[in-house]
């Protein structure tokens, strides 16, 4: 997977865009191909702005909550070494790529935004890794040991993931910067970090709160 082919995915929805390998302040350990902000020179048009509105990507920007938990698995790889780890809503790909880098067994990253998996190839073989990819969390193996996931909870529809991931996995490793309050004492709370979009996308103090949960085995 090369970044021109991520290049050409940006560009139908932004002729101007491409990416720029970079290292995000949040976990500089891990490098990624994402959204290079120095295209950007002068306003967007009227037509740039409703196509990047209309089909964001996601993948290319590193989320905060993505970053501190990539960061933190490789500070605690014991919590997925040797374990089967699927990551939900894998985006850039940044917390897979961690999963693997701290010596998980498998790692699968799972995303319906097809764009976004080209981009956790990329960034894997960039970071000298090997992810499995997913695009329908339906088709997800029966044998989890731990699935992850980075603020997916910014819709209150997705709420019920918080079952489903305890459901599929003994152990479930949560981060969030949009959602205070879980309202589900089986995750617990290991510890807030601020970190910041890279790009930054200068977003509200509050979305830079970054709360890691533990759901199940703690060892």
């Amino acid at each position: 997977m090369t970044p021109e082919r991520l290049d050409a995915q940006l560009q139908k929805t932004l002729s101007r865009g491409r990416v720029a390998e970079s290292r995000p302040a949040g976990c500089p350990q891990l490098a990624l191909y994402l959204f290079d902000p120095s295209v950007l020179e002068g306003p967007l048009s009227h037509d740039e702005a409703q196509a990047v509105v209309a089909e964001p990507a996601y993948w290319s920007f590193c989320w905060a909550s993505g970053q501190v938990l990539a960061r933190w698995i490789l500070e605690n790889p014991q919590s997925v070494s040797g374990r089967t780890v699927l990551d939900f809503g894998a985006g850039s790909g940044i917390v897979a790529i961690a999963a693997a880098k701290a010596g998980a067994r498998e790692v699968i990253a799972c995303d319906i935004d097809l764009a976004a998996l080209d981009a956790v190839a990329a960034n894997a073989e960039l970071n000298g890794v090997r992810v499995t990819l997913c695009e329908d969390w339906s088709k997800r193996p029966d044998d989890l040991d731990v699935i992850t996931a980075a603020d997916v909870l910014y819709d209150p529809e997705n709420r019920p993931l918080l079952a489903q991931f305890r459901s599929s996995a003994p152990r479930v490793l949560l981060a969030d910067s949009r959602v205070r309050n879980l309202n589900d004492d089986r995750y617990a709370l290991q510890t807030v970090i601020e970190a910041r979009t890279w790009p930054d996308l200068n977003e509200f103090e509050e979305f830079n709160q970054v709360r890691i949960y533990l759901a199940g085995e703690s060892s």
